[in-house]
């Protein structure tokens, strides 16, 4: 009974840190991919008042670094970065990025997440495949992948504890 008190009072502290740092400010979730060196693939503004898709390579600084790059362009702090782009490119500043990697989607929305998300997404250069055009904008595509696949959401505190899913404070 102690680890199902403890995932419990873990998800019960999630959400309330949640909730306590949207009334301050928006957070920032980003989808970053490991295989690519830890870009930012998807992000995604989300508050009191709903959730908004923002792509990275349309995200930039004033000199024109994008959030796609932020490891690349300031290995030092790239959350720092990202929360100054977010702030240069959208006019409002994150306190709290929750970056999601993609064991930790594949564990949440399945093993085909990915796959799924290239197949719909021909706005931003993939072709699709089968019976998909692949011609919804990169939001569209991880909208309707995420609705297809479901979500398991047991495993998202499971991802929180292996370090799949982190909230770092900017």
């Amino acid at each position: 009974m102690n680890k199902l008190h403890a995932i419990l009072l873990a998800i019960v502290a999630i959400v309330v840190i949640f909730l306590i740092a949207t009334i301050v400010s928006p957070i920032l979730i980003v989808a970053e991919d490991s295989t690519e060196d830890a870009s930012i693939d998807m992000a995604a503004k989300f508050s009191l008042g709903g959730f908004e898709w923002v792509y990275p390579g349309s995200s930039m600084n004033a000199e024109g670094q994008t959030l796609h790059n932020v490891h690349i362009n300031h290995p030092e702090d790239p959350y720092g970065a990202a929360r100054d782009i977010i702030t240069y490119s959208y006019g409002y500043t994150p306190h709290l990025i929750v970056s999601v990697n993609n064991d930790a989607a594949q564990a949440i929305f399945g093993s085909g997440i990915v796959d799924d998300i290239r197949a719909n997404d021909g706005y931003y250069g993939y072709a699709g495949n089968g019976g998909v055009s692949g011609s919804m904008s990169r939001g569209d595509a991880v909208d309707t992948a995420m609705a297809n696949n479901g979500a398991n959401l047991f495993e998202i505190p499971i991802q929180i504890l292996m370090g799949n899913v982190r909230f770092i404070p900017v």
